[in-house]
């Protein structure tokens, strides 16, 4: 019998996780709810599924094995809330919140009752990921530096604060987490934000456009993560990545690619594949199975990543380094 489905969420990227379930065998999405029933029934009409504007009545409406929750990150809460109330699994993308005492709150929900859960950290799926922590196993790594450079997404809300929580929570907690993934916990941080551009040129923007956050690990390991949106769009100007400079050469890795330098020989690895895709097998296969190995960032290990950037956030604010 075909896994049953729902998807919360009717952006561009609930599309990505409807596309890839729709590539799947023994999958079937039923159910779409979105925040007005013309944007649901919308994006339902593509696969076959039945528009919801009212969550309660789409969980009502049948049973559903699983929900991939995709929403802004000011719109967490009562749904998670829900679904662990009614033992519904869930794939729910970053970051988890605003702040981290939400996410606490439904850490411990999901601890009380031991509910399947998943977070849409992708990267930590590539290929090159495993690679890279292969590789950096035989290294000392002495300092990581990692950015984000981009332009301002179109969106309102991410604009807001309240919407988004800023660029360092909304998107270079990709950065964090894969720092944590690969190099272990962060112990202390120590922030700097500004405005320098976008204030004056978009109105409503209430969040940062630059920041260097500076990370001390419990390994001893020195982190620097940076991160813009005041570059134009278009162009490709934007830069994505981490490079750990090490007692062996440099190893460093983009979404497209990881390259390792040493003295007299450079060798590159092309990513290959689609790590959306590998992100929902796992998932999938803990549905089927019970066998959650191969999920590779749950709930709780999630809101480790999120203490992280929210902590910076609290550094910026204050002027002070955060120890966590």
């Amino acid at each position: 019998m075909a896994l049953r489905i729902g998807l919360i969420g009717t952006g561009w990227f609930s599309g990505v996780h409807a596309d890839n379930l729709a590539g799947m065998d023994g999958v079937k999405l039923t159910a779409v709810y979105g925040t007005s029933l013309e944007k649901a029934d919308r994006m339902a009409r593509r696969y076959g599924a039945e528009g919801y504007a009212d969550l309660d009545a789409m969980l009502d409406a049948g049973p559903l094995d699983a929900v991939y929750v995709c929403v802004p990150p000011m719109a967490h809460g009562e749904i998670e809330m829900k679904l662990i109330e009614r033992g519904i699994p869930f794939l729910v993308e970053k970051p988890l919140g605003l702040d981290t005492s939400l996410p606490e709150q439904i850490l411990a929900r999901v601890r009380e009752t031991g509910l399947l859960t998943s977070v849409g950290y992708h990267f930590r799926y590539q290929h090159n990921a495993a690679r890279l922590k292969e590789e950096l196993s035989n290294h000392t790594t002495g300092m990581v530096l990692g950015r984000w450079m981009d332009s301002m997404p179109g969106v309102s809300w991410w604009r807001r604060q309240s919407g988004s929580g800023g660029q360092f929570i909304e998107q270079t907690t990709h950065m964090v987490d894969m720092l944590r993934y690969t190099a272990g916990e962060v112990e202390e941080v120590y922030a700097l934000y500004g405005d320098r551009v976008k204030r004056s040129q978009v109105d409503g923007v209430e969040v940062a456009d630059v920041g260097t956050v500076t990370l001390r690990l419990a390994s001893g390991v020195v982190a620097n993560i940076s991160n813009t949106c005041v570059l134009p769009e278009g162009g490709g100007l934007s830069q994505t990545g981490l490079t750990f400079y090490t007692d062996r050469g440099i190893v460093d890795w983009n979404p497209q690619r990881l390259q390792l330098a040493a003295p007299g020989v450079k060798t590159e690895y092309t990513e290959q594949g689609s790590p959306y895709v590998r992100e929902t097998e796992a998932f999938l296969h803990a549905l089927r199975t019970g066998d959650r190995s191969r999920i590779l960032s749950s709930y709780e290990d999630a809101c480790r990543t999120q203490a992280v950037t929210c902590a910076a956030l609290a550094s910026a604010s204050t002027g002070k380094p955060v120890r966590l």
